[in-house]
């Protein structure tokens, strides 16, 4: 992220805190103390599984507790936090983090004491609503997301949380391939937009060796059925 960017970010941290009364650089006692807790790896590693037992976790302890999701993931359920095992728990399916406190309303909203996101890759808005919900509302905030797309690079606003996170968890998976520990996530298909909502008929956990491999095979495989798809470059 360049420095125009980072102080873009600590603005509006600033501008928020000063809008709420509040001096960003006081003594804690004059703002509640929130929490931010991120887990992060590629697909099929368990980060939604962690993030229910944080969340059931907290409302077990006394806690009031809400979990939010994006509203394009509805791959197993509209209103419904859902794990690749089956495992649900209801939340708010929601285009943006901004339209959360509308929808839950602000009583509510000031009553809760942790908010838990899935998905949180597909939130663009999600620095600024974490930076409000932890320095200024004292909510702990547990985020859970892919921290790189199917080309190992950065997607969407996750990696950008580290730096304001009192943790950070990067969880594995096992390679599909030869059971050792996966760090990436294999698009199996020649599609490629970054935002391809799929389960494991589209993608695979993978170790480095066979992310390597697989991309020369699905880059091949794409070749050649671009090749054959071409009339022009049919050869007779």
């Amino acid at each position: 992220m360049s420095s125009s960017s980072i102080k873009s970010r600590i603005t509006i941290c600033t501008s928020i805190a000063n809008s709420r009364g509040a001096d960003p650089m006081g003594p804690a006692q004059q703002r509640p103390s929130g929490e931010i807790h991120v887990i992060v790896g590629p697909m099929f590693a368990g980060k939604t599984t962690a993030l229910l037992r944080r969340v059931k976790s907290e409302g077990a302890n006394g806690r009031k507790v809400a979990l939010i999701k994006s509203s394009k993931d509805n791959r197993y359920a509209v209103d419904s936090v859902v794990t690749h095992d089956g495992i649900k728990y209801p939340c708010l399916a929601l285009p943006n983090l901004q339209a959360f406190t509308q929808r839950l309303g602000s009583d509510a909203y000031n009553k809760l004491d942790v908010i838990g996101i899935d998905e949180a890759q597909f939130f663009d808005d999600l620095y600024e609503f974490c930076c409000k919900a932890a320095d200024n509302d004292g909510k702990t905030i547990v985020i859970a997301g892919l921290d790189g797309d199917y080309l190992r690079r950065s997607f969407g606003s996750v990696l950008d949380i580290i730096p304001i996170a009192d943790t950070v968890t990067k969880l594995t998976a096992r390679c599909e391939l030869c059971g050792k520990k996966a760090f990436f996530t294999l698009r199996k298909n020649g599609e490629t937009q970054t935002e391809l909502i799929a389960g494991a008929d589209v993608y695979m956990p993978v170790c480095r060796q066979h992310y390597v491999s697989g991309q020369v095979i699905v880059e091949a495989a794409k070749a050649q059925s671009d090749h054959t798809l071409d009339p022009a470059a049919v050869k007779y």
